[in-house]
Parts: C-alpha cells; sequence; structure tokens
C-alpha cells in the first residue's frame, strides 16, 4: 500500500488529522489497533474549547455537537462552604466552552471519514515503524493475521502514550518531563437528572470534587482519592456520601441514582519536547498527558493537528518546509503553557493531606484571589477557553 501520510491511531487527533488533510486534498490511511464498537463506545471526558468547537463547526463535523452538546458560559468554583461563578463568556469577550464526550467526538470523525472514502483500518496488531529517518518511512502491522505495509511520505504518530511512535525516535534522542501528582480521581457515571447547569469545582477539606454532566440523564462526577485506592474499597453508598460532604450546600442538594460505571485514574503530566524525528510527527497523547483538572487533553490534541495538517499542506501545495520544520516548537510552546495551567488548577484545587495548616492557608487564599479579582478571574478564564496558537 502507498499513500501520502500514514496515521497511527483514531483518537481525535488522527481522525481529525486525516480529516482536515482530505479537505485540502491530500490522502491518508489511519490504522487502529482497536474495533470502530471498541473506540466508539470508550466514555472519555470532553470538555471542548472554543477553538475546538470553532473548527469542528468550519470544518462539516458540529452537526450533533450543536444539538446534543452543552454550552456553558461559565464554571463555578466552590470553597469555605459558598460557590463563586467564573463568567468566562464575559471575561472573554463572548467565548465558551461545550461539553460533549470525546466518544462523541470520535463517532463524528469516524463517520465522516468513511462517508468521504477514507480509509480506516481497525482491529490491526503489532504496528511498527520502519525508516523514519529517511524520505520514504514504512509503517509494518498485522491485519487478519496478515503482514500488510504501508509506504508513506510521512508517518503522523497519534497511537496515544503506549502507542509505538515515541518509543520509535531513539531514547537518547527523546527529550521528555514526567510528574505524578499525590492524588487520583475517582469517576463515577450515574442516571440522575442534571444538578446544576455549570460545571462545579470544590475544593473541601476532605478532597476535591468534580460535577459535570453527560447527558439529560446520565452525569459524570468525580471524586480525589488517594493514590493507591482501588475501586473496590468505594461502595455505591460510600461514593454519594463523600460526593454530598463535599459539594451539597445549606439550599443545594446533588442529585444522585444509580452508579453504571466506576473508576480510578491517576493523575500525571507528561511531555515529550521532541515531537519530530525524521519524517515522523507526534501528534496529542503521544507526546503529551496533562491532569484533567484543566479540561485540555482533547483540546490540545485538536492543537496539534492543526499544526501538522497546515505544515503538510504548505509541503504538498507550495513546497515549503518551515512549518514542518518549527512543528516541536510550535506545538510544546502551546502544550507548556497547558501544563501550566492544569497543573495550576490541580494544585489549587486538590487538597494535599502532606501540606501543613498555612500551605492550605494559602491554597484557600488563592482560590479567594481567584474569585475577587476581576484580572485573577480573567486569567483563568481566558485559558480555560482556550489559548490561541501562535505560529
Amino acid at each position: 500500500m502507498r499513500t501520502k501520510v500514514g496515521i497511527i491511531g483514531s483518537g481525535p487527533a488522527g481522525l481529525m488529522l486525516s480529516h482536515l488533510l482530505h479537505l485540502q486534498g491530500i490522502e491518508s490511511i489511519v490504522l487502529e489497533n482497536r474495533s470502530r464498537k471498541e473506540i466508539e463506545e470508550t466514555i472519555r471526558a470532553g470538555v471542548l474549547e472554543q477553538g475546538t468547537v470553532d473548527l469542528l463547526k468550519e470544518t462539516g463535523v458540529a452537526d450533533r455537537l450543536l444539538k446534543e452538546g452543552f454550552l456553558h458560559h461559565g464554571i463555578e468554583l466552590q470553597f469555605r462552604g459558598r460557590r463563586h461563578r467564573i463568567n468566562m463568556n464575559e471575561l472573554t469577550g463572548g467565548k465558551s466552552i461545550t461539553v460533549y464526550a470525546q466518544h462523541e467526538v470520535i463517532k463524528d470523525l469516524v463517520a465522516t471519514r468513511l462517508q468521504d472514502g477514507g480509509q480506516i483500518l481497525f482491529d490491526v496488531r503489532d504496528v511498527r515503524l520502519l525508516d523514519i529517518e529517511t524520505s520514504s518511512p514504512k509503517i509494518r502491522f498485522q491485519k487478519d493475521g496478515v503482514e500488510e505495509e504501508i509506504e508513506c511520505d510521512f508517518i503522523a504518530g497519534c497511537g496515544g502514550y503506549h502507542g509505538p511512535s515515541r518509543k520509535a525516535i531513539p531514547e537518547q534522542v527523546r527529550k521528555e518531563f514526567k510528574h505524578t501528582y499525590p492524588f487520583s480521581w475517582l469517576g463515577i457515571l450515574a442516571e440522575a437528572l442534571p444538578s446544576n447547569p455549570e460545571l462545579i469545582y470544590s475544593n473541601h477539606e476532605t478532597g476535591f470534587a468534580l460535577i459535570s454532566t453527560r447527558s439529560s440523564d446520565i452525569q459524570r462526577y468525580y471524586l480525589q482519592v488517594e493514590p493507591t485506592d482501588i475501586i473496590e474499597n468505594w461502595s455505591e453508598d460510600r461514593i454519594w456520601t463523600e460526593l454530598h460532604r463535599r459539594v451539597d450546600l445549606n439550599d443545594w442538594k446533588l442529585n444522585d441514582g444509580p452508579i453504571i460505571q466506576k473508576n480510578i485514574v491517576p493523575m500525571r503530566s507528561f511531555i515529550c519536547e521532541t515531537m519530530q524525528y525524521g519524517r515522523l510527527y507526534l501528534a496529542g497523547d503521544a507526546a503529551h498527558i496533562v491532569p484533567p483538572t484543566g479540561a485540555k487533553g482533547l483540546n490540545l490534541a485538536v492543537a496539534d493537528v492543526q499544526v501538522l495538517s497546515k505544515a503538510l499542506t504548505n509541503f504538498y501545495h507550495e513546497q515549503e518546509t518551515e512549518l514542518l520544520t518549527q512543528y516541536s516548537k510550535i506545538c510544546t510552546r502551546h502544550v507548556w503553557k497547558a501544563q501550566r495551567f492544569s497543573a495550576w488548577m490541580t494544585r489549587m484545587l486538590h487538597r494535599n493531606f502532606d501540606h501543613s495548616p498555612f500551605e492550605y492557608g494559602l491554597q484557600l487564599a488563592e482560590l479567594d484571589l481567584v474569585t475577587s479579582s476581576a484580572s485573577a478571574a480573567k486569567s483563568l478564564a481566558e485559558q480555560y477557553v482556550g489559548l490561541p496558537l501562535e505560529y
């Protein structure tokens, strides 16, 4: 097989890149080790920045998003038993965020690519990258037990943190940074009515909680737990007791109901600054992981492929290589800002039980400043709705 761009991974980064390239007349093939059913049914959070929503609208894949997504003009920060609203719409000149789950974005992109005649090879195995330092890199893999090979001009590694792409870059060349936070998130999906029109971020003396939504009858809630905790320790009664403790107010109670899914995920930050090597370009989780507090993961993936699609378009249409050369520099500058914001939100909102009372007092003072200072609130709002890409 032969294509211009071989794309490893059918998450938001890989599918969006394939879609953007198609709109520019550039062919690609997407490889995915899971089935279509699995990628479309793996439930993931989804808070979309204004820029991400705008791009989906501009490129014709936002019909369901506009019908089913939840447009939020602000968020609420809760601490010391009081709730404070950050009006992002007013503070950013009309920008907002949309709550629309990642797997729904994937469904829309898969349907669009297949409708447009795009090639997505599901259920591939043993993916290997070859000759990435040459002008004719190759992807070798197994499909239905048969060894296959795709010869490409470029390879886009969008297959996630555990995918094969980053590992194809020599270890001595990769420049990586990692940080693990001293807590995890217990996330649940519950059959319940929405409790609040906007997201609630709660800093409580017993730990952090986040109240979000998925649909008119399915809600998404999170609890801060110990990093060594296991899901078996958390019965349904214990989860609801702790959620009510952390978010209920005298005149407001959280809506609860049957829990249909629960899991614990660690909180970590990761960035590989070496996002390009030879004809290989990394995008999305293959290059960076952020804690979910800042709601940046999917949006960073989309930002990466915006840059990469433009760089490849310049290469094919104008024989211009400058943007390809600058890809890592442009993307990592944007990613580091998102890492800083996500880490700041995480430190401000989570209870670190190793901290002294003085340090906890500083944390509460930070929340007080953000909710009482117009300039501090504006800074949070601008970063939450998404900073512009700078080329």
